[in-house]
């Protein structure tokens, strides 16, 4: 009985520090990835990740609708982020939504220059913190051309994410390819389904109906997560141990 008590004592002493040693997964990014209201049919890709995950790998998700690099710096998001991290964290970056408003200057960013000093500067102070980077390109938005094929709406911007992937060595998830292949098979009207196409009178908070091609409701979000986790798998990535089999 003594014995079996000392057992449980030890098991209870190191119990806290296993779960400690679990990484947590950070989002920095716009308002396709962030956090919405449960009252609402609207969803964030980062929402539908958590179940992606192994039991007590958590999220922490400091997506916020609207913000650009330049605003997620300079409104101290990201400072609050890094001061959270730890090593063996990771921080998964997603930006361009909103660095593309060249009419706002509080949020438009060069995707030939500011763009990617951001970025740079997001990969190398997780890694100072011990923390596991992961650049995505841009979701798209669902715009078609009359004949059914899938417009480019981000420029320059995802080609400068996966310029900086490639000069600092971080792992990619080129979410924009992904998700325009995606898109493309699914095809013009039935991609309406994943994003915030809503008749008038179809949800209560929302009583004049929506037409919005950028946002997503929980099939789009679930579907891109599945998207990103796919990516991670298939390159086998540092978190890819964490997913669920």
């Amino acid at each position: 009985m003594k014995t079996l008590l000392r057992l449980l004592v030890a098991l209870t002493t190191l119990l806290p520090a296993a779960a400690a040693e679990l990484p947590r997964v950070f989002l920095a990014g716009d308002s396709t990835m962030a956090d919405k209201p449960l009252d609402l049919p609207e969803r964030g890709w980062g929402m539908a990740l958590g179940p992606l995950l192994r039991e007590g790998v958590t999220v922490r998700n400091h997506a916020m609708n609207g913000r650009s690099t330049k605003s997620f710096l300079d409104e101290g998001r990201w400072a609050k982020l890094t001061a959270e991290l730890r090593p063996g964290d990771f921080v998964v970056i997603q930006f361009a939504h909103n660095d593309e408003k060249r009419e706002d200057p509080k949020r438009f960013t060069d995707p030939a220059t500011s763009f990617r000093d951001n970025l740079r500067r997001f990969v190398r102070e997780t890694r100072a913190r011990g923390a596991v980077p992961l650049l995505a390109t841009p979701v798209c938005r669902r715009k078609f051309a009359a004949g059914g094929r899938l417009l480019d709406t981000h420029g320059d911007y995802p080609a400068a994410v996966r310029a900086v992937a490639t000069e600092e060595q971080v792992p990619l998830l080129d979410l924009e390819r992904a998700t325009a292949a995606w898109l493309q098979r699914e095809g013009d009207v039935p991609s309406r389904r994943f994003f915030m196409w809503l008749a008038p009178g179809e949800h209560p908070r929302i009583p004049e109906g929506r037409r919005d091609d950028t946002h997503f409701v929980a099939a789009g979000a679930e579907a891109v997560a599945a998207l990103a986790a796919a990516a991670i798998r298939e390159q086998n990535l540092p978190l890819a141990p964490w997913l669920r089999p």
